[in-house]
């Protein structure tokens, strides 16, 4: 069975009288362990497909499975549940806390659940090393490069050890080189079991993905 998976999903919004069909029929998995890039022009409905895979929307119709369970008719409270536990974010504009330091960015996610406090400190330690930032941990992100503040924004990402990491256009504001580091990061966390997910316009970073994903006009083509 996929990690998880969408059947015949449409997801439409309305915009004063008008009704506009952002997604209109889209039916694809995730594997659990897989590295998966999701590309297409602006208007395809990416991003749109983004929010659905996190649970931070819902389908107008259709069905999406996380992890086994049906995604499509939960309470806000219940999807807030499944994306603390289950999906790891990681954004173009990181969205870094800016008066609290790395180290409490890091953290932030593990308060929202019944953590050991010294074993989650510990835990957010070992991140930082991972992505490099550990004499960087009493920094605040202003203090910081762009590229730094997307490895603290990763590290942040799976400190709740997710099943699925979505990133959306993770390197979109990143030089090549940089972009180049971070999504070597990413892959070594694919590496590492975790499925990944990139909504992304530049090719090169969507060849570090096993399989990628086109949309157009709100279809998976």
């Amino acid at each position: 069975m996929p990690l998880c998976s969408m059947e015949n999903v449409t997801k439409t919004y309305r915009l004063g009288s008008q009704t506009v069909e952002v997604l209109r029929g889209v039916s694809f998995g995730i594997e659990q362990g897989e590295f998966v890039a999701i590309i297409g022009p602006s208007g395809a409905g990416k991003t749109t497909l983004m929010n659905l895979l996190g649970c931070l929307d819902v389908p107008t119709s259709g069905r999406y499975m996380l992890s086994g369970r049906d995604m499509s008719n939960l309470t806000d409270d219940e999807l807030s549940l499944i994306r603390n536990e289950h999906i790891g974010f990681v954004f173009q504009n990181f969205y870094l806390i800016p008066y609290a330091t790395v180290f409490e960015n890091v953290l932030l996610p593990t308060l929202y659940r019944d953590h050991n406090t010294n074993e989650a400190a510990k835990l957010a330690s070992r991140l930082l090393e991972m992505v490099g930032l550990q004499e960087r941990d009493k920094f605040r992100p202003g203090q910081l490069s762009g590229g730094e503040q997307q490895r603290v924004a990763i590290a942040r990402a799976i400190i709740n050890n997710p099943e699925l990491v979505l990133a959306d256009e993770p390197t979109g504001q990143l030089d090549s080189k940089t972009a180049t580091e971070i999504m070597k990061i990413l892959a070594r966390m694919n590496q590492d079991g975790k499925a990944v997910a990139i909504i992304t316009h530049d090719v090169n970073i969507a060849s570090y993905a096993q399989r990628t994903i086109r949309m157009e006009d709100g279809l998976i083509v």
